[in-house]
This record gives C-alpha cells, sequence and structure tokens, in this order.
C-alpha cells in the first residue's frame, strides 16, 4: 500500500509504515502527479485537497490530521467514493492553553486582571468547551454563544450573540469556518459585530482568518472600540495583512494549537480511521517514542503575589507566547513569495510545545485559591 503523508504530522512515518510504503512531502507543494499512484493520504490544513489534487489518483482513503475541513472539497471526495475523515478535538487542549497564555501575558503586560471580567466563548465545540473551563478557573464570568447547540439542546447554559457582543469584556472565537446557512461564520465578526462590542473590548481568533472582516477589525482597532488583539489565524494566510499585525498585540503564525501533543493525536486520529477503513489491525502504539517532559517541575513562592501574576510566570516558563510573536513580526522585512515562506517555515519548524499536564507546580506560600487555580488550568501540583 503506498501512502502519502505531508509535513508537520509528528510520528506519522512511524505509524502508517506499520501498513505501507509511507512517504513524507512538503504539504502545500504537494500535486497531482505525487498522489496518482497513492492508497492513502494524510494531510494538513496547508494541502487543497480537491479535484485537481485527486482527479485520475488512485487515492481512497484522505485523512486530515486539522478540527477544521474548510480546505477539503469534502463533495468531490464523496461522489467520487473517496472516504474522508478529520480529527476534531486532537488540538483543543492545545488551543485553550494558548488563550490562558495569551491572556495572562495581556494582563500583566497593561495591568489589569482578567478574574471578575466577562468573556464571551463563540463557539461551544471541542475547543470552546476547554476555553470555558480555563476561563472559570481563572475567576471569569463566562456567556456561551453555539445556535446550533443551542437549538439542538434547548439548553439555557447559551445566550444569543447580541449578549455577548454587549456584555463582553473579552471575545474569542472558536468556529468552524462556513459560508452558508443560518449559522454562517464567514465575516462573523464585521463593522456591525464590532459597532454593537463594548468599548475597550479585548477580541480574540485562534479559529479561522475570514471568521473575522480584516477591514473591519483594523476600524474597531483605530477607532478603540478593540483595545487589545490576539490573533492567530488571518485572512489571507500564509500572506497575511501587515497592516493588522501591526496593530495587534499578540499575532502568531496559526500555531495555537501546535502543542506536540496536539499533533500526534491528530496524527493518530487519522492512522486509526485508515485502519479501520482497510480493515486493517495494528498494534502501532505510539508511547515508546514520546519525549520527555521539557519542563518537567516548577518551583514557586507566591508570597505576597497576586495569583494571576504566579500563573503568568508559571506559564511563560513552559510557553513564553511572545516569542511566537516577536517571530512572526519578522515577516515585514519580507517581500511576495518570501513573506508566505516565512510563516509557513515558522509552521513547519515550530519547537516543541509541551501541554500543561506534563509539569508538576511546587512551591512555598500558596493558598488554596491559587492552588484550585492551578490545578483547574491542567498541571500537576
Amino acid at each position: 500500500m503506498k501512502i502519502i503523508c505531508s509535513t508537520n504530522m509528528p510520528l506519522v512515518k512511524e505509524a502508517f509504515s506499520t501498513i505501507g510504503e509511507a512517504t513524507i512531502l512538503e504539504g502545500r507543494t504537494i500535486t497531482a502527479d505525487d498522489l496518482k499512484d497513492a492508497d492513502i493520504f494524510a494531510t494538513r490544513s496547508t494541502t487543497k485537497v480537491n479535484e485537481a489534487l485527486l482527479a485520475g489518483s488512485k487515492v481512497k482513503f484522505v485523512g486530515t490530521a486539522t478540527i477544521g475541513i474548510d480546505h477539503m472539497d469534502t463533495d468531490y471526495m464523496e461522489s467520487n467514493n473517496i472516504k474522508w475523515c478529520f480529527s476534531p478535538g486532537c488540538n483543543a487542549n492545545s488551543v485553550s492553553e494558548y488563550l490562558v497564555a495569551g491572556l495572562l501575558h495581556l494582563a500583566r503586560k497593561h495591568s489589569f486582571t482578567l478574574e471578575g471580567k466577562t468573556i464571551g466563548v463563540i463557539g461551544i465545540g471541542n475547543v470552546g468547551k476547554r476555553v470555558v473551563k480555563k476561563a472559570e478557573a481563572l475567576g471569569m464570568r463566562v456567556l456561551q454563544n453555539d445556535p446550533p447547540r443551542e437549538r439542538a439542546e434547548n439548553s439555557s447554559q447559551f445566550v444569543s450573540l447580541e449578549k455577548i457582543v454587549q456584555e463582553s469584556d473579552i471575545i474569542t472565537v472558536h468556529v468552524p469556518l462556513t459560508k452558508d446557512g443560518i449559522d454562517a461564520t464567514y465575516h462573523l465578526a464585521d463593522s456591525k459585530f464590532f459597532t454593537q462590542c463594548k468599548q475597550d473590548l479585548i477580541f480574540i481568533d485562534a479559529a479561522r482568518g475570514p471568521v473575522v472582516d480584516t477591514p473591519a477589525l483594523i476600524s474597531a482597532i483605530d477607532g478603540g472600540k478593540v483595545s487589545y488583539c490576539i490573533m492567530d489565524t488571518w485572512e489571507g494566510e500564509p500572506d497575511l495583512i501587515q497592516e493588522l499585525l501591526d496593530k495587534v498585540d499578540i499575532g502568531t503564525p496559526h500555531i495555537a494549537g501546535h502543542s506536540y501533543e496536539g499533533k500526534v493525536q491528530g496524527t493518530i486520529m487519522v492512522f486509526e480511521q485508515a485502519c479501520e477503513f482497510f480493515g486493517i489491525t495494528s498494534d502501532w502504539d505510539p508511547e515508546p517514542f514520546m519525549p520527555e517532559a521539557i519542563v518537567p517541575e516548577i518551583s514557586i513562592d507566591a508570597k505576597g503575589r497576586q495569583d494571576e501574576e504566579v500563573l503568568q510566570e508559571i506559564i511563560s516558563k513552559i510557553y513564553d507566547i511572545k516569542v511566537d510573536d516577536s517571530d512572526l513580526r519578522e515577516i515585514s522585512s519580507k517581500i511576495g513569495d518570501d513573506r508566505k515562506a516565512h510563516f509557513d517555515k515558522l509552521r513547519k519548524s515550530y519547537p516543541m510545545r509541551r501541554e500543561f499536564r506534563f509539569t508538576t507546580i511546587t512551591g512555598k506560600n500558596m493558598s488554596q485559591t491559587l492552588k484550585d487555580k492551578i490545578s483547574k488550568l491542567g498541571f500537576k501540583i
């Protein structure tokens, strides 16, 4: 069996080599010729999977190690008897940890407190649910918006988008990109959205770039509606709009979900679904290939310090979000294709980032409240 795998999928060769001949290729440059004799194609979002790529190939199974499928023409695959799968939830915890790191950095940089603020979470799927729990752990009031779930579950836990924009100090979006239907998310955050928001909003997009109308966001920042902004996904990426990058507080190259565990889980989910489709029984175990924790233990002294200051110190030792921001801003010195190449290189060569659960926190003078926050954020204590 011939298998083509995209780069940036940890352990993909180790997994798929157990069931066939696995070849690793750069995701954004994979061509129809590369796939013509393949049976399986394992990819990520950098590859546009459509008729132009698959027509005339032997491919029977396509799996993406991502939670989004807007890079895949699923209608074409289904009409041509090509089985496809994706990896919902694989990097959900990674994105929620990214959000915590970003918010704590903003709070310390601009001297405000997260506890007591109202955060509106738009999209309560695998990512949104984890964001809700971590926001609650930080003492924030959480408003949840998810129209499809609200209709299906008839639950009082959800509120309208109008309530979100009118009452939230912080808004974060965690929705798939869709362009059709009553719940279309394309340009969900448009000029009307920002006009209705509270003044001095903190806005975050770590979902999909086109969920946000870029000119509308730029105008909202210029007009003072949006005071601080964290952007991980961008319209037009990898060729992002420089004017927006210049105005945001934290800009990163679509890596919120790029924890090592998140990417490995995506690989595993695609591999397992491929095995199921082809009726293959595999005993491949990823555990022997998993690396040791980079920061196994952190010791702190919390005496005389605010909880959020301590939490920010802890998290920055595991994941310093300022580094990702600084690396992306180097794109401003580049032009044309070099800008796209820089964005892609940052994603492809992203350094290993481990999730909070692999670090144990020890120390002195920690209140029970602080211990509870540390534990609820995912650390061992």
